[in-house]
């Protein structure tokens, strides 16, 4: 058989694409040629390859030409985990395999220099993407059978080496091989991320009534947070309970966020699909590639594609890089990361909720009142410290709210009884409800995800509140961009209430769901827009 064909797949993004490798064995002048649009890494393969079969004793053809083509030829392919469909295509054009071996199966693992196999990154979209291509056989790295596993009506095998391959294919006995080793990137420590958040409790919060209903709001519609104030105010703590207000992730959401994962090589198969949004709260110091992906060869998702539908936290959101901050300003608005390089152009998801964390001058010991007034910093510091929490960056985020350190008194106040996550979040779930029955068959999933110009022409406000929005528009305390997100705010508030109206009173609860925001909800977001005072007697009305 002088031609083989091993397929596999390579990834743009989190797009995956089928790819042939066809081989040709014959004679000529003895080399080996990799064709198709192969990067540096790819290019190595033809010497793990050489070395793997040889080292596996199956025979390298070391006197005859051979020529490997990844077709589609116009199509960038990188990654190493083309390897084990390499030799295999080169093993069936030599005709050590049976005829019909390598049909309908999907091929993924790099190769050692002894024959062993090592994982590779992004195992589940590229099983994905072969499924949907009609692939129902996957061979892989045996450590990775179990991401592979998660997708339905795929037949996954596990192996440790090249020999382990052929002699599954072949229908031979499979020899025994030393197990393969996990990925050198898995997750070390396991106190922070996900099993972190579980942990605390708005419960565990006294006091800052105005922030709780904010990031209430927040959770609801997805909404982007800014919260200032001194150090020791309880910035951190309220962000730190901001993914406990968020429902549990839906099956396609699930699927959606546990493919980014996969690709960027953190998912841990042990956990299986993950089911509870995720949560990221990098250092300033992280690069832009680490923020909104990059990197070198391969593109990765940064964190902010990887806190998709989840929380992504800027604590001293000023002291990140300035080509950070800039490069946030695209996403927050369309809800995806494009990244542009020479030879591609990858677009990632990024439709989390972003919570921006500031203090009010360098050293946070900032405060209005005199007496307790105890910053250090000089006024032009403070002045250019401020700077970076205004312009384009700030107008795309829709809350801005200012927490306050509590007083002694309010710390230990023995008849308060803050709610507690469970309690919040179930507001925010029948909210969310609502939204899904409102948006159903539309592009998108929460009100701060609705285009402007479909918010006014198929859910506009009452005439009253439109009016008051107007108002604020055109005197210029609001900018166009900050009327829709009052607009796209009023319908949260609203949402929030139908549940309050629907626990009061079942009778009412169709009505008050549908009935347009009125004046008490558009007065609401614009204080929630602007960090305005919170009205607290208002509270209880429109929140319930």
């Amino acid at each position: 058989m002088p031609v083989a064909t091993a397929r596999t797949v390579v990834l743009n993004g989190a797009v995956g694409h089928l790819v042939d490798v066809q081989c040709d064995v014959s004679p000529g002048q003895v080399g080996i040629a990799l064709v198709g649009r192969a990067d540096a890494a790819l290019q190595e393969a033809k010497d793990r390859c050489r070395m793997a079969i040889a080292n596996s004793d199956l025979g390298w053809p070391a006197t005859k030409r051979i020529t490997v083509s990844l077709a589609p030829g116009d199509l960038p392919k990188a990654g190493t985990h083309l390897d084990l469909a390499i030799a295999l295509a080169v093993l069936g054009a030599d005709g050590r395999l049976t005829p019909g071996a390598l049909d309908g199966v999907l091929l993924l693992g790099e190769l050692s220099l002894d024959g062993g196999l090592r994982p590779v990154s992004g195992v589940l979209p590229m099983v994905l993407a072969a499924a949907g291509r009609g692939i129902r056989h996957v061979v892989l790295p045996e450590p990775q059978a179990r991401e592979a596993g998660m997708v339905p009506d795929v037949e996954v095998y596990g192996i440790r080496s090249l020999a382990q391959a052929v002699a599954l294919l072949c229908g031979d006995e499979v020899p025994d091989a030393p197990p393969v080793a996990a990925r050198s990137g898995g997750q070390v420590l396991t106190w922070r991320g996900a099993h972190r958040q579980e942990a605390v409790d708005l419960a565990d919060l006294a006091g800052m009534h105005d922030a709780r209903y904010a990031v209430e709001v927040a959770a609801a519609g997805g909404h982007h947070v800014l919260l200032t104030g001194p150090k020791g105010s309880g910035k951190t703590s309220i962000a730190e309970r901001v993914p406990g207000l968020l429902p549990d992730l839906t099956r396609e959401e699930s699927l959606e966020i546990t493919t980014l994962h996969s690709l960027a090589g953190t998912l841990d198969p042990a956990e299986g699909f993950l089911v509870r949004p995720p949560y990221a709260a990098p250092h300033h110091d992280a690069s832009k590639a680490a923020i909104v992906g990059g990197g070198s060869g391969q593109v990765t998702p940064g964190e902010l594609s990887r806190t998709h539908l989840g929380v992504l936290f800027l604590d001293e959101f000023p002291l990140f890089r300035l080509d950070v901050l800039e490069a946030l300003r695209q996403p927050l608005e369309s809800g995806e990361i494009t990244i542009a390089r020479r030879d591609e152009m990858i677009t990632l998801p990024a439709r989390g909720l972003l919570v921006l964390a500031a203090n009010p001058c360098p050293c946070g010991e900032y405060r209005v009142t005199a007496g307790d007034n105890r910053c250090s910093c000089r006024e032009t510091s403070r002045r250019a410290y401020r700077a970076r929490m205004s312009g384009p960056l700030i107008d795309r985020v829709d809350i801005t709210r200012q927490v306050e350190a509590l007083r002694p008194h309010e710390r230990h106040d023995p008849l308060a009884r803050p709610e507690s996550t469970a309690e919040v979040r179930a507001r925010v779930e029948a909210a969310r409800r609502r939204q899904a029955a409102r948006f159903a068959g539309e592009a998108w999933r929460l009100n701060a995800h609705v285009p402007g110009p479909e918010l006014r022409e198929r859910w506009p406000l009452h005439p009253d509140a439109q009016r008051f929005l107007d108002d604020r528009v055109y005197s210029g305390v609001l900018t166009a961009r900050g009327g829709v997100r009052v607009h796209r705010l009023a319908w949260t508030i609203a949402d929030l209430a139908a549940g309050a109206h629907a626990a009061g009173d079942p009778d009412t609860a169709g009505a008050a769901e549908h009935a347009a925001p009125g004046l008490a909800e558009v007065d609401v977001a614009f204080r929630l827009r602007t960090g305005a005072p919170l009205a607290l007697a208002s509270l209880p009305q429109v929140a319930g």
